[in-house]
C-alpha cells in the first residue's frame, strides 16, 4: 500500500513538475541555452543529464538539436517520452558509471536539475568528459555558495512538495573549477542567479549557471 501511494506520488509530481517549474520562475533552463547558444549547430547531438520532464532540452531542440537523456526516474522519462523530442531516453542512475554514451559519442552537454543532490561531481565531470570530443561544451546549473558558507541545505516538506524533506548541496566556484580542470575543461563562463523554492518567492537557493569547454584528455594523477 506504501509503494502504490508513493508511486502515485511520483506520478502527480512528473505531471505537475512543468507547472511548478513555471510558477516558480525556475530559470536554468533559459540561462543554459543562453550560455551554450554561440556555439551549437542544427543536427549537432546533446545529452540531458537527468532529463527529467525535457525542460532544459525543449529549447535545443526547437534550435535543431538531437537530444538524448538519461534520468532515474521512469515516471519523469513517461512526461519527457511524451513531448516527443527526444531521440533516446535511458533511465540511468548518475551515481552508477559508465554512463551508456560512447567515448566521444555526444556533441554537448547539460544538466540544469541534478547536481544540487551531489556533494562532490568529480565522477560525474570526469563521465562528460569521457563522453564528450575535444571541444565539446558543457553548460550546467549547481547551488552556488561562497568558501564561508555551509555546503548543506535541507529543504523541508514545505519547499518539496512531498513528506520528507531531503538535503541538496551547493558548490563554490573554486570546487566546480578544480573539478572541471582536473577532467581536462576550461571554464568559460558562469551566472549567478536565484533559484526560488516556492511560488511565492519567499524562499531562496542560490544558483550558478556555468559553461565549459572540453580542450584536453584526461590525464590519470
Amino acid at each position: 500500500m506504501a509503494e502504490e501511494r508513493k508511486e502515485r506520488k511520483d506520478r502527480e509530481q512528473a505531471e505537475t513538475y512543468d507547472d511548478a517549474a513555471e510558477k516558480t520562475d525556475w530559470r536554468g533552463p533559459s540561462l543554459v541555452f543562453t550560455l551554450l547558444s554561440r556555439h551549437i549547430c542544427p543536427g549537432q547531438t546533446v545529452l540531458d543529464i537527468g532529463i527529467g520532464t525535457g525542460l532544459g532540452s525543449e529549447p535545443l531542440s526547437r534550435a535543431g538539436l538531437r537530444i538524448f537523456g538519461m534520468d532515474i526516474s521512469d515516471t519523469m522519462l513517461a512526461v519527457c517520452r511524451r513531448k516527443g523530442f527526444a531521440e533516446r531516453l535511458v533511465r540511468h542512475d548518475l551515481t552508477v558509471t559508465p554512463y551508456p554514451f560512447g567515448d566521444g559519442s555526444i556533441d554537448h552537454v547539460i544538466s540544469t536539475g541534478v547536481f544540487q543532490f551531489f556533494s562532490d561531481l568529480n565522477g560525474v565531470f570526469g563521465e562528460v568528459a569521457r563522453i564528450l570530443p575535444e571541444g565539446g561544451r558543457f553548460a550546467f546549473v549547481t547551488g552556488n555558495r561562497s568558501p564561508e558558507e555551509p555546503a548543506e541545505i535541507v529543504a523541508g516538506t514545505e519547499q518539496t512538495g512531498t513528506e520528507a524533506s531531503f538535503t541538496m548541496f551547493r558548490h563554490t566556484p573554486g570546487q566546480v573549477t578544480g573539478w572541471l580542470e582536473k577532467n581536462g575543461f576550461r571554464l568559460a563562463g558562469s551566472v549567478v542567479f536565484t533559484i526560488w523554492m516556492d511560488e511565492r518567492h519567499t524562499k531562496e537557493f542560490p544558483g550558478r549557471a556555468y559553461l565549459a569547454e572540453k580542450c584536453s584528455s584526461i590525464h590519470e594523477e
